[in-house]
């Protein structure tokens, strides 16, 4: 596909299916079909039937990171129409500088449990002032197609037999409100945790999973995907590398089994990625892509952004803030609500992605 001179022709080149067409309709009736849209579509429905949650401390250690922060490891648990469903998070609280309503956090949804990781510069998190909630998403349903036999959705066995039955996203997304209904038990027993500044954030797959958790769950003020490409931020009709094709051969258990029937013709689909993105508004949403990251698509998750943020002015707010062309190797766009950066390299969750993440969120919260 030859690039066009501006972003702006390529999507007008794309005609692409319009997020609010009937302005006399309230933006809270049509974000809720965006998200039902998707969910029939993409990622199948996520049931809300669940017992309260119930937690317990497993471990703790009071002096972590060269005494900065206590970090707990903590078994979260709900009862389910098929039993008990449990599973473990790590939470990393600094010691200094909390704030009257509590820490700013990050629910990070990993690739592993251990703090720190690879994908998680977690001293550098509590240094900059924010608290921390970590969990793995193996532990909720493991990364391969097992029929959906173990793990959460073996605890909701009618709900498979539903035609819209969720994909392993949608479970791992369940699992970060999960997480988010801790940190809410947590600032009502002290306010360590400030609910009004939750943020969600993924690499890659689990990109994708935080921009369908945040759909789902408003309570997330910040929704953050990284280099999350194909069922997640990028545009399906503009894009190269990774496509519909592709990612329901090899993870068709990922989505609902409606996805695939838009394999090779992205065209036919009803929405786009934008519709995804925008189901976020009027919260904020972060589309964080790197330069070679062609089987994500960096150029078709930059359209994504901007297309999304077309809704954002009747609510009130900047959309995606930027001139009518294509993005530097090394760029942050952060004056609106929809933010993006590239930054030079590969398929990476790194620490200048999260730096550039920190220095949004402080931006934010000092607009707000």
């Amino acid at each position: 596909m030859s690039r066009p001179n501006t972003p702006g022709q390529a999507l007008q080149a794309l005609k692409l299916p319009e997020i609010w067409p009937d302005r006399s309709q309230s933006w809270a009736s049509r974000r809720q079909e965006l998200v039902a849209l998707l969910s029939q579509h993409v990622y199948g429905r996520m049931p809300l039937e669940h017992g309260p949650l119930e937690v317990k401390i497993l471990a703790e250690d009071a002096r972590a990171f060269a005494g900065k922060a206590v970090q707990q490891t903590v078994e979260l648990a709900v009862e389910l129409p098929g039993g008990r469903f449990a599973f473990p998070i790590q939470s990393i609280v600094p010691y200094s500088g909390r704030p009257a309503a509590g820490f700013p956090f990050f629910v990070h949804i990993a690739f592993r449990p251990d703090v720190p990781d690879k994908y998680l510069p977690a001293e550098e998190i509590v240094d900059s002032g924010y608290a921390l909630l970590n969990f793995c998403y193996q532990d909720i349903a493991p990364d391969h197609d097992d029929l959906f036999v173990s793990g959460l959705p073996a605890l909701y066995p009618a709900w498979l037999e539903q035609p819209d039955r969720w994909g392993k996203i949608a479970m791992w997304a369940w699992a970060a409100s999960r997480v988010l209904d801790f940190a809410g038990l947590e600032a009502a027993r002290g306010a360590q945790f400030d609910v009004n500044r939750a943020a969600v954030v993924g690499h890659s797959r689990l990109g994708k999973t935080a921009l369908w958790a945040g759909a789902n769950d408003p309570r997330f003020s910040l929704v953050i995907s990284n280099d999350s490409g194909c069922a997640g931020a990028a545009l399906e009709r503009y894009k190269t590398g990774e496509d519909v094709a592709a990612i329901t051969n090899r993870f068709g258990y990922w989505f609902g089994p409606d996805y695939v029937r838009y394999a090779n013709q992205p065209e036919a689909m009803p929405f786009d990625q934008h519709f995804l993105l925008a189901a976020c508004a009027p919260r904020a949403v972060y589309v964080a892509s790197a330069a070679e990251d062609a089987w994500a698509d960096p150029d078709a998750e930059f359209l994504s952004a901007w297309a999304a943020g077309s809704v954002y002015p009747a609510l009130g707010y900047a959309g995606l803030v930027t001139e009518n062309r294509w993005p530097d190797a090394d760029c942050s766009l952060h004056q609106g609500r929809v933010a993006y950066h590239r930054r030079p390299g590969c398929h990476y969750l790194s620490r200048t992605d999260w730096q550039r993440f920190m220095t949004y969120a402080n931006q934010l919260a000092g607009r707000s």
